[in-house]
């Protein structure tokens, strides 16, 4: 029986495929360490079900989700009974009795808000607000901050000082702060706050590519490609950041999780998308003063933001470990 590589055992890849002479492909190389990762796996999961929940979410929803039931307002849940909740936190509380029916409806599942909008029908037209902030806010700061974070490293050492100070003055803001500055400076609405986010995540990816590409600048084959004759631009683009695509895409994850909470959070503080949007921060916000009467419409938005972050950071996590293995080793 023939040995195994050394360094197959060291990154883990199993040895008998190894051995037949039937090394993995890429892709499956790289399923085999994302799947080493428990959470990562959970998490690509729930964001693979968050995601088709928002493509489908038009047909979907049982009800309009601005659609307002009148006499409908403030229904809980159709498990919860509402004097019981009334007994146990009300009569604690010293709060006045309840102004909604004493147990749910199948109609209302997840109960309504307080103007009678069904709360599920707004949670899964919510997922459609939060991807696509996520995605936007990321394709701005991944494009603008590559950018920058190239020139920052081809650019002589004037140009390249005048890009990272820049990048630092950013960076020396908190983030939810600047963004905040920002949405106040050009109003509120959903496409600011995106914008204000884009800004504020821009300087990580700039940092991220300049360092890098730094590193990829020392190695031979850029040489080479210098030698041959090769321009900037294709020297920028086609040599150097094709092999600094890892780390971005780990930053690239990560990112969406941060863009997903910020966009939240300014929409709590009623910068960020306006009502009758169902985001869930702006759905938080109109929630705040009957969260001692009527907890689950401050619950339920609470939750799908607590489950849509954690799921994206797990899968960020098993990114990271699939993308460089011998990182995942040393851990």
């Amino acid at each position: 029986m023939s040995q195994a590589d050394p360094q197959t055992v060291a990154r883990g890849m199993p040895a008998a495929e190894k051995d037949e002479g039937k090394p993995l492909t890429p892709l499956a190389e790289f399923w085999h360490y994302f799947r080493e990762n428990r959470g990562a796996v959970i998490g690509l999961c729930v964001v693979l079900f968050i995601i088709l929940m928002a493509l489908f979410a038009d047909l979907i929803v049982p009800h309009d989700p601005n659609w307002q039931y009148r006499g409908q307002e403030l229904k809980p849940p159709v498990w919860v009974s509402g004097e019981a909740i009334w007994d146990w936190m009300g009569r604690w509380r010293q709060l006045p009795p309840p102004p909604y029916e004493a147990g749910g409806s199948w109609t209302f599942p997840l109960g309504t808000d307080p103007t009678g909008r069904d709360m599920l029908s707004r949670l899964i037209k919510g997922s459609q607000y939060s991807l696509l902030i996520g995605c936007i806010v990321v394709s701005i700061s991944i494009t603008v901050g590559v950018g920058l974070g190239l020139a920052a490293a081809f650019s002589p050492r004037f140009g390249s000082t005048m890009i990272l100070r820049l990048m630092d003055v950013i960076l020396a803001f908190p983030s939810l702060l600047l963004a905040l500055v920002l949405v106040a400076i050009f109003g509120p609405s959903l496409e600011n706050a995106m914008i204000a986010i884009a800004v504020v995540l821009m300087p990580h990816f700039v940092l991220l590519t300049r360092a890098a590409a730094m590193s990829e600048l020392r190695k031979d084959y850029v040489t080479a490609s210098r030698v041959a004759g090769a321009s900037i631009w294709r020297l920028m683009f086609l040599t150097v950041l094709p092999n600094c695509m890892a780390p971005l895409i780990v930053q690239a994850t990560l990112s969406f999780s941060t863009a997903v909470l910020d966009a939240a959070a300014l929409g709590f503080l009623g910068m960020g998308a306006q009502p009758p949007t169902p985001e869930w921060g702006t759905m938080l916000a109109e929630a705040r003063e009957f969260i001692l009467r009527a907890w689950w419409v401050v619950t339920f938005p609470g939750l799908a933001i607590l489950v849509t972050v954690l799921a994206i950071n797990l899968m960020g996590d098993g990114l990271r470990d699939a993308l460089d293995p011998r990182l995942s080793r040393q851990l």
